[in-house]
């Protein structure tokens, strides 16, 4: 068993030599599409989850899943070989909903903004456009 700060240090190195696979070694153009958002490594780091996302759209996303399939081994020994482990631990690729989550909430919000200004009549809040230096309007 590993101390958590052991298994934070792995994390981080999984993450960047992961990320320096995906960016420079491999010759498939999909992988400039995929970002690397966390790794968690199991407590005897037998096994390793790579979250990542996608830039575009579903069919991307389905794209990206192939790739990392077929490239998977391929990054696991690039990874095993830049850790000083005893066992290299087994990749495992999890699509990250975070990001696209968060990218939905956020158009939700904007919508919300634009219907509340077209209610409002189009005059703008006083903390947006007369705002001074203060946050004081200039009214």
């Amino acid at each position: 068993m590993a101390s958590p700060r052991t298994i934070a240090r792995i994390e981080a190195q999984i993450q960047r030599r992961a990320a320096h696979c995906l960016q420079t070694e491999l010759s498939d153009p999909r992988s400039g599409f995929v970002t690397i958002t966390r790794v968690e490594a199991s407590q005897d780091l037998s096994t390793v989850h790579i979250h990542y996302s996608v830039l575009g759209d579903e069919s991307d996303r389905s794209k990206i899943e192939h790739m990392l399939e077929q490239a998977g081994g391929f990054i696991q020994r690039r990874v095993a070989g830049f850790l000083s482990l005893k066992n290299a631990p087994r990749l495992h690729w999890k699509y990250d909903e975070s990001i696209a989550e968060a990218s939905r909430i956020d158009l939700l919000i904007r919508e919300a903004r634009t219907r509340d200004k077209e209610i409002r009549g189009d005059r703008p809040e006083p903390d947006e456009d007369m705002a001074g230096p203060e946050g004081k309007t200039g009214i």
